[in-house]
């Protein structure tokens, strides 16, 4: 999985009257969990634009003023409800051994036929829970629709794979196609104009003043 680095300094005070003096300079106060105390720290707002306006997964290489590195992923982000910006900032932290669960993006690839046949394609499931050890975690979950016809679907289960492991149900659907009701109305019109024209030649009555043909008579 790719990686952005955060280049940070670790905060001496974390009151709210310093909280308050880094967020006026531009600066967001952040954690680090997960290791053997807390690590607070603060870095510049625009820092973060790469790991928060995107659809992608990363992990975060938290490099402090002192030379320390840390590998992280995001686990918590407030922001403020009238200005949007970012408040606070929460990261785990990552070891190697130890397993971490991470929301990953879904991918569609391909396009499926039933929805060239006027089908409704349904993407249920953007993002999947899963929990791996940081080298096995993937970027994002290819998934190829260009067998899927009407009625068709795609679960978890299609997706397991033996580096991860996936935090749903088997049975949760991640993408499927369904008729649309447009397509359902349009092909009941037509069957209905194609029963009138027959029933209207079968029993066509004669136009007012036209005389029945004669019988010859020999």
């Amino acid at each position: 999985m790719k990686s952005i680095t955060i280049n940070g300094s670790k905060r001496e005070s974390v009151g709210k009257k310093a909280t308050k003096a880094l967020r006026n300079a531009g600066q967001v106060p952040c954690v680090l969990y997960g290791g053997d105390q807390p690590v607070h720290f603060s870095a510049p707002e625009l820092a973060f634009s790469k790991l928060v306006y995107t659809p992608n997964a990363h992990t975060v290489v938290i490099a402090l003023e002192n030379g320390e590195t840390l590998n992280a992923v995001l686990q918590d982000i407030q922001f403020h409800p009238v200005t949007d910006r970012i408040l606070h900032v929460d990261f785990y932290q990552l070891f190697d051994d130890k397993p971490v669960t991470m929301n990953i993006p879904v991918r569609l690839q391909g396009s499926s036929p039933g929805v060239r046949n006027g089908g409704r394609l349904l993407f249920r499931q953007r993002k999947l829970i899963i929990k791996a050890l940081p080298s096995n975690l993937p970027d994002f979950f290819n998934v190829d629709i260009s067998e899927l016809n009407i009625g068709d679907l795609i679960s978890v289960e299609g997706l397991k794979n033996e580096d991860f492991t996936i935090m749903h149900p088997d049975s949760q659907v991640v993408v499927q196609v369904k008729t649309a009701r447009a397509a359902i109305t349009v092909e009941t019109d037509e069957d209905e104009d194609d029963i009138e024209g027959v029933e209207g030649a079968e029993g066509e009555t004669p136009a007012e003043g036209d005389a029945p043909a004669e019988e010859s008579q020999e």
